[in-house]
């Protein structure tokens, strides 16, 4: 477990995400003219992975704004969540382009097609140039930031995209190695995969309110059980509220039947909870011996 665990986030306008999405979409038209008229395949796998940049970016923003929404009636928890939501869609877009340009580079290699390389290497040129400002746009919200850390993914392996597809383009000129252009695509794929796949476990976690990654269940237990004036604890649920904020709560069977003690021991076990565990909204309710359910937690 992590001791130290960081709970705010580094702040980051959104204009620079509006500029981000704008700067994405036209570098995207651009490199679709581009692979038109140069039949590269690889560049045209580049422009809807960019493509998918500027809808990962823009989802960023709208989930960035939705969650800074106070609680009300219909999500008392509030909309922090809003931001893995659209991780998930960030992620799970990237896991589709990449079985795309997959099965697209397989049908190439079958029916191979000629490729104007300059045209290749001058638009992939100045596609890395803006991934690259991109990133830096977006890489001060990626600290902690899931929703910010997929979107920050996509233009890192777009950036690295367009480097393949300059290679290719060289390899074209040089050499006439045509089958470059569906190599490079077939790694763009591959990379791209494995990144939305490195991501999508935890995303899923925290959606599903598995206990945090850093959190273990039973060091949490084992401090509640032995903290004076807890007789037992069951039926203990640990999740997160968003992706900084800890939630718990439990059923304890106080040593003490007085009010006034339990309230004591609620208020000992918050702050412990808090001050090691980073938990900061836990909720104990109290019950006799026989009305708490041995098959809880």
């Amino acid at each position: 477990m992590s001791a130290n665990h960081d709970h705010g986030t580094e702040q980051m306008s959104d204009a620079r995400l509006v500029w981000a999405v704008i700067v994405n979409v036209g570098l995207t038209v651009a490199q679709i003219i581009g692979g038109v008229l140069s039949g590269s395949l690889a560049l045209i796998a580049d422009a809807l992975h960019n493509f998918s940049d500027a809808a990962s970016l823009g989802i960023a923003l709208f989930a960035r704004k939705l969650g800074r929404r106070a609680p009300d009636r219909l999500m008392t928890f509030g909309y922090a969540k809003a931001e893995l939501v659209a991780a998930l869609i960030n992620l799970t877009s990237l896991l589709i382009i990449g079985f795309y340009l997959l099965v697209e580079a397989l049908n190439r290699f079958v029916d191979p097609q000629p490729v104007e390389g300059w045209t290749v290497i001058i638009v992939a040129g100045i596609a890395l140039v803006v991934d690259i400002v991109t990133a830096v746009l977006v890489y001060k919200g990626t600290k902690n930031s899931l929703n910010m850390k997929a979107a920050f993914l996509h233009n890192v392996s777009d950036a690295l995209a367009s480097i393949g597809v300059i290679i290719a383009g060289v390899l074209i000129i040089m050499y006439d190695l045509y089958v470059a252009d569906l190599i490079i695509t077939a790694i763009i794929a591959g990379y791209v995969i494995y990144q939305g796949i490195s991501l999508f476990p935890q995303t899923v976690r925290y959606l599903m309110d598995a206990v945090p990654d850093d959190l273990e269940f039973a060091d949490i237990k084992a401090e509640i059980d032995r903290t004076d004036g807890v007789k037992s604890l069951h039926h203990i649920h640990i999740w997160s509220l968003s992706e900084h904020k800890r939630a718990l709560e439990a059923h304890i069977v106080p040593e003490d039947h007085s009010l006034d003690r339990f309230e004591a021991v609620k208020s000992e076990l918050r702050t412990k909870l808090k001050d090691r565990f980073h938990i900061e909204h836990a909720t104990f309710e109290a019950c006799a011996d026989e009305n708490c359910s041995s098959t809880g937690m």
